[in-house]
């Protein structure tokens, strides 16, 4: 019979790996949301570019990810705890994944706005609400690291101010196509960004639940704070 406490051993070198590759991913992630949201703000499509670039190498990560917890699973056979933890580790991952693609179609879309009159305000606006998205991320990863809950929870409920700055600029974007149907490509262009970047919050807000679950044991209840959305809610895939 194998040695128990190699078995262990085994199985938290396999688990730190994997948990290494997710936070590579997590910086990966971030940096491409902070990038998307500078390139719009400077009509930077070199940067934008670059952006839909480097959201292959967060994808690459993903499946690694993946490949890396199947065979832990397969290796190990982790006990019921250990098993949360790699799931959890594969949701992050897929919640991450899917950022970085929000991130990708925002800088397609600035790919098209750089052509365009820009819109006064909304640039700024917009990185603004990337940044707080960003903050977000970051404090659900470091509690994802750290095993608190209550940092988790507090990310959670800053997804409300997302919803908020959404919707805000979703009113303005209205007044400005209200008063120059010329303004209404450029707006609703801005508008899907805006929506992207909400709906980064959404899987920010899943990490952060993922972490409550981890760590307590427990499906965070809907007592979360949710801001109605507004119309044209479809973002892009």
């Amino acid at each position: 019979m194998p040695d128990q406490k190699h078995i262990v051993s085994s199985y938290d070198n396999d688990l730190e790996a994997i948990q290494a590759m997710i936070m590579k991913m997590g910086g990966l992630v971030e940096a491409a949301i902070l990038s998307a949201a500078n390139s719009l703000e400077a009509r930077d499509e070199e940067l934008a570019e670059q952006v839909r670039e480097n959201d292959r190498a967060i994808d690459a990560l993903e499946e690694q990810v993946n490949e890396e917890c199947a065979l832990l699973l397969a290796r190990r056979q982790p006990i019921a705890s250990d098993l949360r933890t790699v799931l959890t580790v594969m949701k992050i991952s897929a919640n991450l994944e899917r950022i970085g693609d929000y991130a990708k179609n925002m800088g397609k879309r600035t790919s098209v706005l750089v052509q365009m009159q820009p819109i006064e305000g909304a640039a700024g606006a917009i990185r603004r609400m990337a940044k707080t998205v960003e903050g977000m991320l970051k404090d659900a990863l470091d509690s994802y690291i750290q095993r608190d809950p209550e940092l988790a929870m507090d990310v959670r409920l800053r997804d409300h101010e997302v919803d908020q700055m959404y919707n805000a600029l979703f009113r303005e974007f209205l007044t400005f196509m209200m008063e120059d149907p010329r303004n209404i490509t450029a707006c609703m262009h801005l508008h899907f960004i805006a929506k992207n970047i909400e709906r980064m919050g959404d899987h920010v807000t899943s990490i952060s639940e993922q972490v409550i679950y981890l760590v307590t044991g427990e499906v965070p209840g809907e007592g979360r704070p949710k801001v109605e959305g507004a119309m044209f809610t479809e973002a892009d895939d």
